[in-house]
């Protein structure tokens, strides 16, 4: 690496057409956000990442007038994995069984996106 210029970003293969990105999104009053974010990594995230298929998860947390918003970003090898996860009716949101008690309010529904494209920078060394 050169001194003084950022490392070359790794370039990754290009992605078969069928992966998916998956988006949920949720908002909590800011004084329970502490607390959902540990419900939803340990009913949500860890369920997401144990099913075949699943090639990773973002959650995203930002907090703003008194009320925070997560975003779920789930990646995914196919829709048929995306319905191992949600169930036939994959683009509906999968209702965590707290979430009434932790949400403002309860989205019925997700997005999907086609994965064209990923380019992610190499790991710093420490």
């Amino acid at each position: 690496m050169l001194r003084g210029l950022p490392p070359t970003p790794r370039r990754f293969p290009r992605r078969r057409r069928n992966e998916i990105a998956r988006i949920w999104r949720g908002r909590t009053l800011q004084s329970k956000a502490d607390e959902y974010e540990a419900y939803l990594n340990r009913s949500g995230i860890s369920r997401i990442r144990e099913t075949p298929g699943n090639l990773g998860a973002y959650m995203l947390r930002r907090t703003e007038n008194g009320k925070a918003e997560f975003v779920v970003i789930s990646l995914w090898e196919s829709v048929e994995a995306i319905r191992r996860f949600a169930g036939p009716d994959y683009q509906k949101a999968v209702i965590l069984p707290k979430d009434r008690e932790y949400l403002l309010e309860v989205e019925p529904n997700v997005l999907h996106y086609e994965i064209v494209r990923a380019d992610l920078a190499p790991k710093q060394p420490n």
